[in-house]
């Protein structure tokens, strides 16, 4: 499934990289958003050529629509995404083919990616392709979850069944791909990604996580809330007697702004923890700030990481395992 806009320059790249691949029995589904400058000729002209390729035309409507369309249109059991500016390599389809027929409990499967732009320029984008490729397992994926998005949306393939049990993607002020990766895992859905490199991710100046309001820091960081709310939540029952409290590791400003987010969906802060000696013992608000030494234990208290600075949140990590916290049970790292 292949959603385009304006893409002349690259689409001809993109759907070779499918056709080259070693599994042949594909369909491919070219969904052209409104496109003025020659893509949805470039479309036609490879399914002309080839008859497991398919164009849809539709109106400028948007990313969300085209993907729905596109959903609606396929008529397998597996979707794979595809991006008009990024390649696959020769053995993806059948790689991710492999593994999902042999977990069928499997939904969605990713990959490693190999960062198509100049690391030394696009030092962010670089940075977190090599995160996200350090995220193989599900259990990585489900504890990472609210720390970026942990998938390279044109590298996945998911089971049609996921979509139509737990919806497709939405429209809304934020990351389509992302919102449809944290629903998902909400609802149960086991997802992991290949430890294999098996698509080249590109970076124009014109993609959309660089233009569109969508995909902005502040979009992410909402998103990220209501979901880590919900599941911060049961968290703090977790079948026990006595409620836990919620604690922030990080009482810096950009910190407290990003976890009062929470508060808008129904989550108390009940104080803050920090290892700057100087914010020991004050109050923010009427939230305590304390040591790591003077936190409540695990049977009192859930722990959400917001440190952003590198190698802060493996120290974090390492902090509260040495004091009994539990990844996923107990805390969870969030930026």
């Amino acid at each position: 499934m292949l959603p385009v806009r304006d893409a002349v320059a690259t689409l001809d790249r993109a759907i070779a990289s499918i056709v080259r691949q070693t599994f042949q029995k594909w369909e491919m589904l070219v969904v052209d958003d409104g496109s003025t400058d020659g893509s949805r000729e470039v479309a036609a002209k490879w399914a002309c050529a080839d008859l497991r390729i398919r164009t849809l035309d539709a109106p400028a409507r948007g990313i969300v629509a085209a993907l729905n369309a596109g959903l609606d249109a396929a008529r397998a059991p597996v979707i794979a995404r595809m991006d008009a500016d990024d390649e696959s390599l020769p053995v993806r389809l059948e790689e991710q083919l492999r593994v999902l027929a042999a977990e069928t409990d499997l939904g969605l499967v990713g990959c490693r990616v190999r960062f198509g732009g100049d690391a030394a320029r696009q030092a962010g984008y670089a940075l977190h392709v090599a995160w996200l490729n350090s995220l193989t397992t599900s259990e990585h994926i489900r504890v990472n979850r609210f720390v970026e998005s942990p998938f390279a949306h044109p590298g996945v393939m998911f089971r049609r069944s996921c979509a139509d049990r737990f919806g497709g993607y939405r429209h809304g002020d934020f990351p389509e791909d992302y919102e449809l990766w944290l629903r998902w895992l909400e609802a149960g859905v086991r997802m992991r990604n290949l430890q294999r490199e098996l698509l080249v991710w590109h970076d124009p100046p014109g993609r959309l996580s660089r233009t569109d309001s969508r995909y902005s820091p502040d979009a992410f960081y909402r998103l990220k809330a209501r979901y880590a709310a919900s599941e911060v939540a049961k968290l703090l029952i977790d079948g026990r007697p006595a409620r836990r409290r919620l604690w922030i590791w990080g009482a810096g400003r950009p910190t407290r702004k990003r976890a009062s987010l929470l508060e808008e969906h129904g989550v108390s802060i009940y104080g803050y923890v920090d290892i700057d000696p100087k914010k020991y013992d004050r109050r923010l608000g009427e939230r305590p700030v304390v040591s790591e030494k003077a936190l409540p234990s695990p049977r009192e208290a859930v722990v959400l990481g917001y440190v952003g600075s590198r190698g802060a949140r493996e120290l974090t990590r390492t902090r509260l395992t040495a004091a009994g916290f539990v990844e996923g049970a107990d805390f969870l790292m969030c930026s």
